[in-house]
This record gives structure tokens, sequence and C-alpha cells, in this order.
């Protein structure tokens, strides 16, 4: 009989586990959390000391009588969830949930699942940190105050079936302030001027860029302008008036932590967040390797320390001095600059075994699972690498009192981009001129290219540059990212197409709701500061039922004023100017999961239901028809001709009852401004302002 009860969360690790400790252990999973607050209610006494309740989760009843049995067999019981705040949490729920108190109990963790990994952690068992527990338990209970509080109030307000969360709120707010700014952003006209130039005697040729004229003015803001410059140039000399030559370094990058593994892999690989971490997962937690059976591949996968192991770092040396040479050996340990507040008892992501190649996987991996592996080996192999230098040169060119430049490069020694290039790697460029040019080169031109460009808006989120924002803003932790992104889709607050993410009309709503009655939660600000104070918890330096006790009455003050406020609002259904064909009612405007539409106030009567299609009041410029607001499949907003398909306009900013003074094409409204809808025309002109009559 086994003397000792394994009991880690997930069943994949079992059979994994069980070979590596044989026939003395017995190895079980919780299948995660077993108990929680309850969802009938907020599970929180906030009268004395705001006490949690926790209940046994619904269908975890059989498994935690299963686990009893097991416990009841052992003599010691190793307590093995994942090494993080929730695992520890997980911990010691089954602590208390399996009455534990009277057994010999230990807690052990490992950053991957390798034979040695698993023997090394019951060396050196330990008790639960209960200063773990307690951040995950303050974590849990404030992301359930604002969700039970709030989620009821936009209900009323909008719609049931919505939700508010503590960082959902935040990362929706995050998306659509950044859409306001493309919205307001107006384009401004610049040009720039391409010298192509002959070297000395050969055939060679290159382009210089125009950066600025003799008084440093830097831009050329117009046609005229860019046409009075060119006809200067075509007729000057071209001379090098300085040539600088120098050595640049390329570091090696970081090992992966959760969020830049997750970023690379959506640059890289078209990875949802949620994919990455579904087969970050597979990958930890075990394959069956050819000869070698189930072992776990990668480590842990939600961390934000860049540390890797003593052990890992020989093994890497090792293997790069046999494949690659002792040159490729990175001299010095690669330090992360500014590191804040890490959960440091992890190291970075990595391949388990650095011999453990992508092309020695092929057979036990799937597409995708071998497309993240060879992603996270070679960042790995890199990461303990040698830099990469690069020659450079660059040159100013004189011509009639304008300035050009060009610069060259080429790679002198490629150190770790042996193995790994990121998905914004420079290339070298325009290498031949380092042996070409001099200042005594003498050049030729051969042609000038004059183009237009307008200044781009900020670009609009995708999940890869979001995570990188909510991890500088210090919002949420590795665990939190891909599923904050997953909650926002599925509610449809966000839509995601090309990669990009954009707010619905719903969204906008929920948003506008939040920052009006509850600023202090879409904060940016206060909710890093609340993360702050969770690793404080952590360290043990605050007390968890303060940080709750100090945040819960405010949220209800906040509460209990917005429902005052909201009690005043009589929301009632707008009625349209369509008639029911079925009944002859006139057809109210109702608002559901995709936005509004039109339905029969004669309900259930009459189940008669249209798209809404909402007009603005502007003609369209093609046939004359009404223009309407209409949403995209995945529900961003646009304005197009009500005759669609029949006819084809459609713009992404609102249109106005206006046609441009210069071009005649119809103008747009982007915040303040109208700008013409041909952006080659340029034409803007501030908006009138609203005015508001005085009612007698």
């Amino acid at each position: 009989m086994a003397k000792y009860l394994v009991i880690v969360e997930s069943p994949a690790k079992v059979k994994t586990i069980k070979k590596f400790l044989g026939a003395n252990y017995e190895v079980a999973a919780s299948n995660g959390h077993v108990r929680d607050l309850p969802k009938s209610q907020l599970g929180i006494d906030v009268e004395h000391d705001y006490e949690p309740k926790y209940i046994t989760i619904r269908g975890k009843g059989d498994i935690l009588a299963k686990l009893r049995k097991e416990v009841k067999k052992a003599e010691k019981i190793y307590l093995a969830t994942d090494p993080d705040r929730e695992g520890e949490a997980i911990s010691w729920h089954l602590l208390e949930a399996l009455k534990l108190g009277d057994k010999k109990v230990c807690r052990i963790t490992f950053n991957e699942i390798t034979k040695n990994a698993v023997k090394e952690s019951l060396k050196n068992a330990r008790d639960i940190d209960m200063d773990l527990v307690d951040a995950q338990q303050a974590r849990r209970m404030l992301d359930r105050m604002v969700g039970y509080r709030i989620s009821p109030l936009l209900w009323a307000k909008i719609k049931r079936g919505l939700s508010a969360g503590r960082v959902q709120s935040v990362a929706l707010r995050i998306i659509c302030d950044r859409e306001e700014e493309i919205a307001a952003f107006i384009p401004k006209e610049y040009w720039s001027l391409d010298a192509t130039l002959g070297v000395g005697n050969t055939k060679k040729a290159f382009q210089a860029h125009f950066y600025s004229d003799a008084n440093d003015k830097k831009t050329v803001d117009s046609e005229e302008e860019a046409a009075l410059i060119e006809k200067k140039l075509k007729k000057a000399d071209y001379k090098i008036i300085e040539i600088k030559r120098g050595e640049r370094t390329k570091k090696a990058p970081m090992p992966f932590t959760t969020s830049t593994l997750q970023q690379e892999a959506s640059k890289v690989l078209n990875y949802s967040t949620q994919k990455t971490m579904r087969l970050a997962q597979q990958l930890y937690e075990g394959v069956d390797i050819k000869g070698s059976g189930t072992v776990g591949i990668i480590t842990y996968l939600r961390t934000d320390s860049t540390r890797v192991s003593e052990e890992a770092i020989q093994s890497s040396k090792s293997y790069i001095e046999e494949q690659y040479g002792a040159s490729y050996i990175a001299e010095k340990e690669n330090v992360k600059k500014d590191q804040k507040k890490i959960q440091d008892a992890h190291e970075a992501i990595r391949p388990t075994d650095i011999s453990r190649t992508p092309e020695s996987m092929k057979d036990s991996l799937s597409r995708d699972q071998l497309r993240l592996y060879t992603l996270v080996w070679k960042r790995f192999a890199a990461s303990r690498m040698a830099n990469a230098t690069y020659e450079t040169m660059s040159a100013k060119i004189e011509a009639a009192g304008y300035r050009f430049s060009v610069a060259a490069s080429s790679i002198k020694f490629d150190g770790f981009m042996r193995v790994y290039t990121d998905a914004e790697a420079e290339k070298a460029e325009n290498s031949f001129l380092l042996k070409e040019l001099n200042e005594n080169t003498k050049l030729s031109f051969q042609n000038l290219e004059k183009k237009q460009h307008f200044t781009q808006p900020p670009a609009h989120y995708t999940e890869a540059s979001l995570v990188r924002a909510l991890e500088e803003l210090g919002i949420g932790r590795p665990s939190t990212y891909a599923p904050t992104i997953t909650t926002i889709l599925a509610r449809r607050y966000i839509v995601k197409e090309n990669r990009n993410l954009y707010v619905s009309e719903l969204g906008e709503v929920v948003n506008k709701m939040m920052k009006d009655a509850f600023p202090s939660i879409v904060d940016v600000n206060f909710t890093a500061t609340l993360e702050s104070l969770l690793d404080s918890v952590e360290e043990g330096s605050i007390n968890w039922k303060t940080v709750v006790s100090n945040f819960y009455p405010d949220l209800d003050e906040a509460v209990k004023i917005a429902e005052e406020e909201l009690a005043h609002i009589e929301i009632k259904d707008e009625e349209s100017d369509e008639v029911c064909d079925l009944c002859g009612k006139q057809m109210v405007i109702k608002y559901g999961p995709h936005g509004k539409f039109l339905a029969c106030p004669g309900f259930p009567d009459c189940r008669n239901t249209k798209p809404y299609l909402e007009k603005i009041g502007v003609p369209c410029p093609k046939c004359g028809k009404e223009i309407v607001v209409r949403k995209t499949k995945k529900g961003r907003r646009y304005y197009g001709c009500e005759a669609i398909p029949d006819c084809d306009f459609m713009v992404w900013q609102m249109p106005v009852n206006e046609n441009c003074p210069k071009c005649g094409n119809i103008l747009l409204k982007k915040g303040n401004q109208y700008v013409c809808s041909d952006v080659k025309c340029g034409f803007l002109k501030k908006a009138p302002s609203e005015k508001t009559e005085d009612v007698e």
C-alpha cells in the first residue's frame, strides 16, 4: 500500500508524476479549485470583519470523497498544486476541505514536471505559505465585490447578462480610450524626398533620404514645397559632408515571461492569448515522447520572472559550445532592467531540456504544439548566447543647401541571431556602402522620388499590444491577461477583426456607465495600486483584510449613489417610424446582445422583429438615400447607405450634411473637426459648437 499521497491540480499530471515517484506514492488530482465563494450571494460577511464564506464547488463532492479515501490510507500528504498564489490557495482549500489538521501535510512546488524537479521538491517540502494564500483570497474577494455589486446595475441600466470586473473594466477602458484617440485624430500631410545616387565609377546606386534644409527644418509639408525643392535638387551637385563609422551591439533577448510569450506568439504565430496558454499548459503538464514516456517539456507558464536556474544555465552552455562553438556562449548574465515585483520563486519559461530540440520533437507534438515549443526553445537558446554585433556607417550628404542621410550596416558576428530573430528584427542594409563610401567618393544624381504621406493615428490594440499595455501599467498578473481578454470578447464589449480589437456599441455603453458611476474602478492608477497592495500582502507586510476593508466602503457608497440615480431614470422603449407589417403597431427600439433592433410592442402576441437602421439625417453622396448606422458581423460600427448592397457607400467616421469646399466630397466628423472624406484632399475645419436652446 502506498505510504504517501501527492495531490496535484490537473489529472494530466497524475500519470507523469506517478511514474517518477514509484510504488510508495499515490498521485491524485483535485481538478483545480474545490472550494469557492457561493454563486448565489456575495459570500463575504461585510458586517463581521469581511469573513469569506467558502462552499464546495458544485460537482467537486465526488472528487473530495475519493481524495478522503486516499487520505485515510496515507501516512503523509504532499500538496503539489501549481507554484503560484492560486496554487497555494488551492492547497489551503484542500487542507480545509479534507480536514487534514491531524495529518502530516507538506506543500511542495516544482517549476517543471521532470523526474529531478519532482524528486527535489520532496526534499524541500514546506508548510503552506499563508501570505500567498491571503494575497489570493484578497484578489478573489475584491473581484467578487466589484462583480456582484456592479453587474446588477449594468443589468438594470443596459441589459441582463452583462458583467463588470475589476481588471476587465480597466482593460475595456484602455481600449475605449485608444478608439477615442483614433476617432479624433486629424491626419497631417507631409512629403518624403528620396534621392537615388550613383557611387563613383561603379554601377552601384543607393537611396539617400531628405532630413533637413540649411535652417534645420526637417519636414516638407506640401506638394508645392516638395516641387520647389525637387526643382533645385535635380540640378544640384551631391557631396558627402560627414561619415561616421562604428560598431553596434544587438543584445540577446531575455527568455520568455507569460506576457512576452503571449505577445510573440500573437505576432509570429497569430495565436490568441487563450490559445497560447492552452498549448503552453499542455507542454508544461507533459507530452508523450517516444523513448522517454510522458514528460513536461517546458517550465511553468505563469511567471513574470526572467530568472533561470543554475542547472539550466550550465546545461545550455554545454549545448551551445557543442553546437555552435565557445564564442557563441554569453559572456555575462543578461539581466532585465527596472524589474518590478516579480514572482521570483518561478523561472522564466524555458525548455526543461535544451538538448530536446524542436527537430527531435516533430513526431511527438501536434503542429500547434510544435510551433509554440519551437518559439520557446529558440528564445531560451538565444538568451544564453552572445550578443550580435554590426559594423555600421552613417553619412550626411549636402545638395543645394539641403541635407540627406544614408545608413549602412552589416552583421559582423551573428551571435544569438544564429538561432533566433524576433518578429521586429532589423536586417543589414546597404552593406556594400561600408567599403564603397568615404569622404572623397563622387556621387552622381540619378533620380529624385517625392511621395505624399499622412501622419497615422495610434494603432488599434491587438491582443499582443493590449497584454503589453496591461503589463506596463501594472494591471493584472501573468495568470489574468488571457482570461481578461477572453471575457471582454465573450461579452461582446470588444470585437476582433484581422488581429485588431475594436470596441462594440455595447462596449461603449458599458464603459461610459462605468466611467460615470465608478471612476475609481476603471482608473488605471487605482487598479495598479491595488495590484501592488496585493504584492505587499504576499510579502507579509500588509494584512489582507486591511486591503479588503479599505476598498469595500467606497465601492458600497458608489453603488448606492448609482442605484439612487438610476432609480429616477425610466428607460422607455423608443418609438421608431417603422410600422409592424404583421399587426400594424408602431415598432419600438430594443437593446439586445448585438445592439439595437426593432420589436413589436405587442409582444408576446406579436413576435415580429427587424434590424434597426439608425438614420443620421445625411443623404448618401452616391444615390441620395439615407445614410444609416450599421455594424459589421462582429459588432464594429460604421456608416453606410440604407440601400446596401445596391449602393456600396460606407465610411468608418460619422458623415455630416456638408460637402468639402475644395473637392466636393462629403465631410466627416472627427473629434471637434470636420475633415474631407478624401484623405488626399486634406481639407479640415473646426466643427461648429453644439448650441443648446433655452427652454422657457
